[in-house]
Order: structure tokens, then C-alpha cells, then sequence
């Protein structure tokens, strides 16, 4: 049997013209649903599910077709060239070392998510001369397995290992058969993360839009000797460098201590606090609801942005132009969730949040690029009063 080889490459180009254009189909309507939408050419942001607020880009053939997506999950790359992340499910961007279902072995977890290595401090050294000195008073810290230095800390530090955050984690619960949720190192294992789902949930507006809130407990320990061990109660899943940073800023409850020898052994204190968080989601619930049954017009929700962002009537014409900008953006957001969620109070403070968060400038020093900057701001809280300053104001609305 001869095959015609022309008629063989046209049914070849026709089916992977085909699947381009069923691929690019896919993707307009996950557009049009309101799934996604686009923040910059070619890039895009998640709107629905735990991974909303993720960020990725598309590259493009010549024909301007989506070739393919490209996440910006920010995570480790281990030395087989597979992702430093471990997870129970695939999340969005396909990444990862997949166990469906989870498994509650620690030891998988370490190796699968690249967490399997100690931390060690050594002596901080410093040339003087031809004398080789060392400085008594500090230290760095560093990987065990690879010997790469992670940072600088003081005498008193002392590292807590990744082991013991799965093994803080299982006391903190009260029981060791734990399903490993997510797991996962940043920056060469400067940061690492851990997290388990819990059983309770809460329902916002039940007989309406009925946003699910599935809270989670979340480890985040660093190892540079600028940040705590600590652990928060939040409602998203922390598979990568992007939400990460939604379970540092919607954590409902945290408790952190500093790396000190016996630092993990206040569990007592780490149960008081973190038990908090049920009363909260209960609190958390009952506004939410309040605000996803209040209708708002555009126009109170531009007296919002107002209160927020006050423009004083001499303001010269770059602020003006600057304020009218993030009207139109802060706009453009409300317009997105009222697609999801009605013309709402509610709608309106995930704009504002959604806006904080994704889309208003950041300027990022010398040695930052704009989204470790935004990345920053989050962790630190930097926007956490003027989020606050409009969860109140809209609750003020939904009690008129």
C-alpha cells in the first residue's frame, strides 16, 4: 500500500489546524464564562476557583494562535528538571508531583515536594588583610544536602526543619493520619510551605451566590533569618509563589514565633490561637453574607473609591489623570465579579481586593522586579488598612 505523502502532510496540517482553533475556542470561553480575563497583552489572571488570582501568560504562533500557556508559579525546579511541588490534586497550572488524593506519609511528601534537607548555620566569615577572621556574632544559614547559603542570622537563631513543620502540623490537629494537602519550596529553599485542608466550611450567601469557603492551615517557614516560622488559617490552597501570597494576606487567624531553640514546642499556645479561627469564619460568614445581599450602583461604588482615594480639589492635572486611571481599573474589576456575583457590596470588595492585589502599580527597588514587589506588599500587608478601611464602608451600606 503507497501512501500519497501530500495528501498525508495536508491531513496533518488540517488536524493541527483544527486542534489549534478548538484549543483557542477553549480559551475564549473560559474568557467569556468569566473564568479568566486579560490584565496585559498575552497575560491573563484566574477569577474562579482556589487558584483565582493566579497570573500566567500565552505565547503565540505566526498565525497569532495560543501556542502555549506559560504559569508563573514561581516554584523550584529539582535536579531531574521536575517542579519542587508536591500536591494532593493538579492545580491549574499542571505542575507538580501529583498523588490523587493525597497521602498522609511525611517522608513521600519531603521527596516529592523537595523538602527533604536539613538546614545548618555556619560561622560568618570575613577577609581582613591576608587574615581569614570570623565573626562571632553572626552566621549563615544554609542547605545540609547542597551546602548553598540561604542567608544571614544572629547567635541566638536555630533553625526549624522542614520535618518538624509536617510534624507541628499533625500536633496542631491532634492526630497523625494527615492528608497532605500541598507542599513546596521557593527561592532554592529560602521559603517553604506546607498545608492540610480542614474539615469545616462555611457558605456565604447560601440561598444565593453560594461562595464556598474552604479554610486551610498553612505552614510558611523561612529560612534567611527575615521571617518567622508561622502558621495561618486561610481559605487557599498554596501550590505556588502566587497564592502564597493569598494565604499570608487572608490568613484569619496566624500565630508565628521567631527561630529559637524550643520554638515549635509552643504548640499549647499555637492550638489557643489557631482555635480562634472557627469563631472568625462564623463572624467572617455572617458580613460576607450582609454584603452579598446589599445591591450597590456604580455610582456609590465610585463614592467608595472615593472615600478610599480622596482627590483634593486643587490636585494637580498628573494626579487627576492618575485618579481617573484607577477609577476606570478599579471599574473595569467591578464590572468582572458583578458578572459573578451581582451588582453587590460583595462584588464591589473583591474589586477593591482584586485590584490591591493584581493590578495597582508597584514600584519595585533595584533589585526587585515588579512581581517579588507585589509579592512583597503582600506578605507585609502593605494595603491591609485600606482593605479594611472598605470592608467597613461597605458594611455601613448593607445596614442602611
Amino acid at each position: 500500500m503507497t501512501t500519497d505523502v501530500n495528501t498525508a502532510f495536508a491531513a496533518e496540517k488540517t488536524r493541527q489546524i483544527d486542534a489549534a482553533r478548538d484549543h483557542e475556542r477553549k480559551f475564549q470561553t473560559r474568557v467569556d464564562r468569566g473564568e479568566i480575563r486579560m490584565i496585559s497583552p498575552d497575560r491573563y489572571e484566574v477569577l474562579t476557583g482556589w487558584d483565582r488570582g493566579e497570573t500566567f501568560t500565552v505565547s503565540r504562533n505566526a498565525q497569532g494562535q495560543i501556542a502555549e500557556i506559560i504559569a508563573q508559579h514561581g516554584l523550584d525546579t529539582r535536579a531531574d528538571g521536575t517542579i519542587a511541588l508536591y500536591a494532593s490534586s493538579p492545580a491549574w497550572h499542571g505542575l507538580g508531583q501529583i498523588i490523587p488524593g493525597g497521602t498522609s506519609d511525611i517522608d513521600t511528601v519531603l521527596e516529592l515536594s523537595g523538602l527533604d534537607f536539613d538546614v545548618t548555620t555556619v560561622p560568618s566569615l570575613y577577609q581582613w588583610g591576608e587574615e581569614l577572621r570570623e565573626h562571632t556574632d553572626q552566621f549563615h544559614t544554609v542547605r545540609a544536602d547542597t551546602g548553598a547559603a540561604l542567608g544571614v542570622v544572629g547567635a541566638r537563631y536555630a533553625p526549624i526543619q522542614n520535618r518538624q513543620g509536617f510534624e507541628f502540623l499533625q500536633e496542631l490537629v491532634g492526630h497523625f493520619d494527615v492528608v497532605w494537602e500541598s507542599a513546596g519550596l521557593l527561592r532554592g529553599g529560602r521559603r517553604v510551605f506546607i498545608s492540610i485542608r480542614l474539615p469545616e466550611a462555611v457558605r456565604i450567601d447560601a440561598d444565593g451566590i453560594n461562595d464556598l469557603i474552604v479554610p486551610y492551615v498553612a505552614v510558611m517557614n523561612d529560612h534567611t533569618g527575615n521571617g518567622q516560622f508561622q502558621c495561618v488559617v486561610t481559605p487557599w490552597r498554596p501550590v505556588c509563589a502566587n497564592t502564597e501570597r493569598f494565604a499570608v494576606r487572608d490568613a484569619v487567624t496566624r500565630w508565628a514565633v521567631r527561630h529559637t531553640i524550643g520554638a515549635t514546642n509552643q504548640i499549647k499556645e499555637a492550638r489557643r490561637t489557631l482555635g480562634l479561627s472557627v469563631n472568625y469564619f462564623a463572624q467572617f460568614a455572617h458580613e460576607e453574607t450582609a454584603l452579598a445581599r446589599t445591591n450597590i450602583a456604580v455610582d456609590e461604588f465610585h463614592r467608595v473609591i472615593a472615600d478610599l482615594w480622596p482627590l483634593d480639589d486643587d490636585a494637580p492635572r498628573r494626579t487627576r489623570n492618575n485618579h481617573a486611571a484607577r477609577t476606570a481599573l478599579l471599574t473595569d474589576q467591578f464590572d468582572t465579579e458583578t458578572a459573578r456575583v451581582g451588582r453587590t457590596a460583595y462584588a464591589a470588595e473583591r474589586a477593591i481586593t482584586g485590584y490591591l492585589d493584581h493590578v495597582a502599580p508597584r514600584r519595585p527597588g533595584k533589585t526587585m522586579t515588579e512581581e517579588i514587589a507585589r509579592a512583597t506588599a503582600a506578605i507585609e500587608g502593605a494595603d491591609d488598612d485600606t482593605k479594611t478601611r472598605a470592608h467597613k464602608r461597605l458594611l455601613i451600606l448593607s445596614r442602611t
